[in-house]
């Protein structure tokens, strides 16, 4: 159930509407917007009455929610959420700025991370990713550097003042990389490991919650469900293509799923287009298609020797090559009414309490 309640609620009228609703079992999260308040109501509404909620002071409607997924539901907040990175430079994803993250699929030494991450800050990802842990499908190859990985990261964060993506694995995992990276990214193979969502939800980072092979969107709203259930609510989404009949890319990329998202749920959406595409020369294209949708960022693998790479060397940019994508990437971030550059992005307009 959401309480849509005057926009300048007074402080008592608000704790009234809060008490009432939870004293039946409910929990509230408020959302303050420019034009109205938001008091999302998560429980079974089944044991409050719409009409006794309408009847208190302050309350302009009472609108059910019928959807599964609750707090990603774009009806839940007044705004859509704007998540800050925590970088020197203040990045904010889900605004105005378009938020490219890059890096190599696998961080493999000390030389080549620290190369690669002053390769893209100097083209203008706001952003380093870096496997640390990776999950491959067979057991023999490459499974990373594992805290040898981490501890490079975070050295490499220092270097740069880039903020640091890497993904965990494991919930016993989850506060050894919280200790070493800004965002915590949840992989596809993981995105209904419902046990390590929760212990992501726990932790005060933000969370990069991949779209799993075959999910559907509503599957992958759900996931984030769980996140956000724990009170986590900084969650960012990003599409990377799905498991389809189609063999000419490594997957197909749902531009659609984009378009969808940002009509759904309130959280930021970014795309992968190197996991999607499986090749560097089809990166670029599916870049500026996720633009043209409405992606709020993107996350692209760069590797400064490609043909050497330990994981993806298929997918990986040159650092050049990536040069070429930022530059390319300018026209797009302005017809879909983003920007690339260091210009401030606004303030959140919707935080969940």
């Amino acid at each position: 159930m959401i309480i849509i309640a005057r926009t300048a609620l007074p402080g008592p009228e608000l704790d009234g509407i809060r008490e009432f609703v939870e004293r039946h079992g409910l929990r509230t999260h408020v959302s303050h917007g420019t034009d109205r308040t938001v008091i999302g109501c998560v429980g079974d509404a089944r044991a409050i009455d719409p009409h006794a909620v309408r009847a208190l002071p302050g309350v302009e409607e009472v609108i059910p929610v019928r959807k599964p997924y609750r707090l990603a539901s774009r009806e839940f907040v007044a705004g859509r959420t704007v998540i800050p990175l925590g970088d020197r430079r203040g990045t904010l994803i889900g605004g105005p700025q378009l938020v490219v993250a890059a890096g190599p699929c696998s961080v493999e030494g000390r030389a080549m991370l620290l190369e690669t991450a002053t390769a893209v800050r100097a083209s203008g990802a706001r952003m380093l990713r870096g496997g640390a842990f990776k999950p491959r499908t067979s057991p023999w190859v490459f499974q990373g550097l594992g805290v040898e990985a981490l501890e490079l990261l975070a050295e490499a964060r220092a270097a740069t003042g880039l903020p640091v993506v890497t993904e965990v694995m494991d919930p016993r995992q989850v506060e050894l990389v919280a200790a070493h990276a800004d965002v915590l990214q949840i992989g596809a193979r993981n995105m209904q490991n419902y046990a390590l969502l929760a212990e992501v939800g726990r932790v005060r980072r933000p969370v990069l919650l991949k779209r799993g092979l075959s999910a559907t969107v509503s599957e992958l709203l759900l996931a984030a469900e769980h996140v956000m259930a724990q009170g986590n609510r900084d969650v960012i989404l990003c599409e990377r293509g799905i498991r389809t009949f189609e063999t000419a890319t490594r997957n197909t990329l749902d531009v659609g799923a984009v378009a969808v998202l940002k009509l759904e749920t309130h959280l930021p959406v970014i795309v992968d287009p190197s996991h999607a595409a499986g090749r560097a020369d089809l990166v670029a294209p599916l870049a500026f298609a996720a633009v043209a949708a409405g992606a709020d960022g993107l996350i692209v693998e760069v590797h400064p020797r490609p043909s050497e790479a330990r994981s993806d060397g298929d997918q990986s940019l040159t650092p050049a090559v990536f040069d070429d994508l930022m530059r390319a990437l300018a026209p797009f971030a302005a017809a879909a009414g983003r920007t690339l550059d260091d210009e401030a992005p606004r303030e959140p307009r919707a935080r969940v309490a």
